[in-house]
């Protein structure tokens, strides 16, 4: 037998279920960026010819063919900051390259919100603390 406590103005959300279906869409197949704005400067064209593979024990690697970075990624639940509550979910996808600061691929190190996701289209999206800058970044499944 087991009891539940609830109070009013502490909803708790499980967002497992929501976590597995994108990490489960995400290491199917590889990707490509279709589109980054950091802070409303078009970066696209930095990740034109690498593909990004997503594997299960959480690492990522982008290839262009020859040149192979590795990071890792996760999707997680950032339900425990309380000072989101006009959001309906806070689910980050987690992505870190260990690489120089001046790399392209530092740029992507982040806690992206998902904006949205589909079996093709993972939309991402990232308000800077500092300048107040929002970058947005678009993974699409190849094909």
């Amino acid at each position: 037998m087991s009891t539940t406590c609830e109070t009013d103005d502490d909803v708790l959300i499980d967002n497992s279920q929501t976590i597995a279906e994108i990490a489960n869409i995400a290491e199917s197949g590889t990707w490509r960026i279709t589109s980054f704005v950091d802070s409303g400067q078009d970066e696209t064209n930095d990740f034109n010819n690498y593909n990004f593979t997503f594997e299960a024990s959480g690492t990522v690697t982008a290839s262009d063919g020859t040149n192979q970075i590795q990071g890792t990624w996760s999707v997680s639940d950032d339900s425990n900051s309380s000072d989101d509550s006009s959001s309906d979910d806070d689910i980050d996808f987690n992505i870190s390259f260990n690489v120089p600061n001046t790399s392209e691929f530092f740029d992507l190190n982040d806690d992206w919100d998902i904006i949205s996701y589909s079996s093709t289209t993972i939309s991402l999206q990232d308000i800077s603390g500092g300048n107040g800058g929002t970058d947005t970044l678009v993974f699409q499944r190849n094909n």
